[in-house]
């Protein structure tokens, strides 16, 4: 038996019923497919040293394993492969032993895959080799084509990285040769699968968000106003990054303000505490530096004066009414605004903001105002308290310097 000529003999025999029913619809399942999965074949049953009989029946396997996508019922097509396998290896007068055995590897490859023996399990292993090659992505792409034009129905990329990702995931390799050469380069393909998911279900949401807005926008158009109402309007990413950057920027330079002003009380009052208990004890006998610890101490105190200024809280009326809530005019994210209120009526305002997406975004905007415009208070205040404590030292320390220089006391 001449496996070379028996092989040749399939090879032309598979080609001319590609070529006689070229179907447009089979982008995947077609002759390049057929070719790729012989060579795998080749390949796996080269490393196991195979019989000449055992070879036979990879080959003529690999060949046929598809055949039946042309011949007939698409969804039976290993057991058309496999009949039409039967008829081939009767007119080449074969045994009809080698007929069964490729049969039964044809009908191994049905998924999922149930191999009994070691041929078996490299028709079926070469059938998927390309899960652990780098041809992996073309050949999914061809795959999702040709189940778009069988079924007249498009697949979401979602939807198709799902349902690849289940298959890979639930696939193993049968032979220990593919196990070992195909694994790393499949557990690449299943991230980069698992990647492109979680990018087509970020673009599904954008997408989503967009149409929303169009939506929204049209119902404006259209003055759908009431209904537009009661629809929930998410801000975007990028407005509610700018409104919590901007608002802890805020709150922090407005706690660094406190800290610095806080500094300049605990220092002055030191000062003072040390002028009252010592330096001015002393006055009677040095009447010549009276002036000086007056410029001192009034440095001290009106930079106390202005720290506290700047740190000192300023609380509104704390209510609002109704009208108020109405006109938009009541900002309930400030305490000052509701702090004498009841819960009861500062729930039935705050439900109000929450349901209009731009009295939200107004009350923020004011929050966010005054909060710059009370931080711009204190470091007016603040820089007024450091001009005045710089400006007073140096005053405090030439009055002392000229007083004991120019004006000693004579004793």
């Amino acid at each position: 038996m001449e496996i070379s000529s028996v092989i040749a003999t399939a090879q032309s025999y598979i080609t001319r019923q590609y070529e006689q029913h070229a179907d447009p619809v089979l982008v995947y399942h077609n002759l390049a497919h057929t070719l790729q999965v012989v060579s795998a074949a080749e390949q796996i049953a080269a490393y196991y040293r195979l019989t000449e009989a055992d070879q036979l029946v990879v080959y003529l396997a690999a060949w046929f394993h598809d055949l039946g996508y042309i011949l007939g019922d698409r969804t039976q097509h290993e057991a058309a492969g496999a009949e039409a396998v039967k008829t081939f290896i009767a007119q080449q007068q074969l045994p009809e032993s080698i007929g069964q055995a490729v049969a039964d590897c044809i009908l191994a490859t049905r998924i999922p895959q149930h191999p009994r023996n070691l041929v078996e399990q490299i028709v079926c292993d070469a059938d998927l080799f390309h899960l652990g090659s780098k041809d992996f992505s073309k050949r999914n792409k061809l795959l999702r084509t040709e189940l778009e034009l069988a079924t007249e129905q498009k697949i979401s990329g979602a939807d198709w990285a799902k349902s690849s990702i289940q298959f890979l995931e639930s696939h193993t390799y049968h032979t220990a040769y593919c196990r070992t050469l195909l694994k790393q380069q499949k557990e690449e393909n299943l991230e980069k699968l698992r990647g492109k998911l979680e990018q087509k279900l970020a673009e599904a949401l954008e997408e989503k968000k967009d149409k929303t807005f169009k939506a929204d926008k049209e119902e404006m158009k259209e003055g759908k106003k009431e209904e537009k109402k009661e629809k929930e309007k998410k801000p975007e990413r990028g407005v509610e990054t700018m409104f919590r950057t901007t608002s802890t920027n805020h709150i922090r330079l407005s706690s660094m303000a406190d800290s610095k002003a806080n500094i300049m009380i605990s220092v002055n009052a030191i000062i003072i505490s040390v002028l009252l208990s010592v330096l001015l004890r002393k006055l009677e006998d040095y009447p010549n530096f009276i002036l000086p610890a007056i410029i001192f101490l009034t440095t001290s105190v009106t930079t106390i004066v202005f720290s506290v200024l700047a740190t000192r809280p300023n609380v509104t009326s704390g209510r609002f009414t109704d009208q108020d809530i109405r006109s938009k005019k009541a900002n309930l994210l400030f305490f000052g605004n509701f702090h004498q209120m009841t819960y009861q009526e500062y729930e039935q305002g705050m439900e109000t903001i929450m349901k209009e997406g731009e009295y939200l975004y107004s009350n923020m905007i004011h929050d966010i105002y005054n909060l710059g415009v009370v931080l711009g208070r204190k470091y007016r205040l603040l820089r007024l308290a450091y001009n005045t404590f710089m400006f007073g030292i140096v005053a405090s320390v030439l009055a002392f310097t000229i007083a004991a220089i120019f004006f000693p006391v004579k004793g």
